[in-house]
């Protein structure tokens, strides 16, 4: 069935992204959406290992049909080592839209039995907002626990989810 050329078209994608926790000696931040959460241990990663910027990115990356986030920035890469996550969702935003889509919306939940998310959901939905060029409305940060079940529940990791809604007009 063919569409109208001329009608907009919109994409749904879907990202996840997983990080262990580092050793504490090795004294890396926990960042997440772009925000320095304070914590004993940060996740271990070749970037930042920001687990909501990379899933964010690849759920847009993944709507628009133009990769994700290990093709675009491979961790064989050494460019990439210690990258600022929030750079490379800046850049995947602009992969996004060089190929003709707009992002429109943007939901994310973070797995984490500890450290509470909470007080800074703002902060990160400002940084991704400003990483998408898009309105802080149109993202959307949730926290949840996994009641001590699973990797994240045993204080192993966080991962986070993330859908969005793109656009070409």
């Amino acid at each position: 069935m063919a569409t109208d050329p001329k009608a907009p078209q919109m994409r749904c994608g879907i990202g996840m992204d997983v990080h262990a926790f580092a050793a504490p000696e090795e004294g890396r931040p926990l960042m997440i959406g772009g925000v320095h959460v304070p914590y004993g241990r940060g996740l271990a990663g070749h970037s930042d290992a920001d687990v909501l910027a990379h899933a964010v990115a690849d759920a847009i990356l993944g709507a628009a049909r133009v990769g994700d986030i290990g093709k675009l920035f491979p961790d064989t890469d050494p460019a990439f080592e210690g990258a600022d996550s929030m750079v490379l969702l800046k850049a995947a935003a602009q992969a996004v839209r060089d190929a003709g889509f707009e992002v429109e919306d943007v939901d994310s939940v973070v797995a984490a039995q500890a450290p509470k998310l909470s007080p800074y959901r703002d902060e990160m939905r400002a940084n991704l907002a400003n990483a998408l060029d898009v309105g802080i409305e149109n993202v959307g940060v949730k926290a949840t626990t996994t009641e001590h079940l699973g990797f994240e529940g045993r204080g192993e990791g966080i991962t986070a989810y993330a859908t969005c809604l793109l656009s070409r007009q």
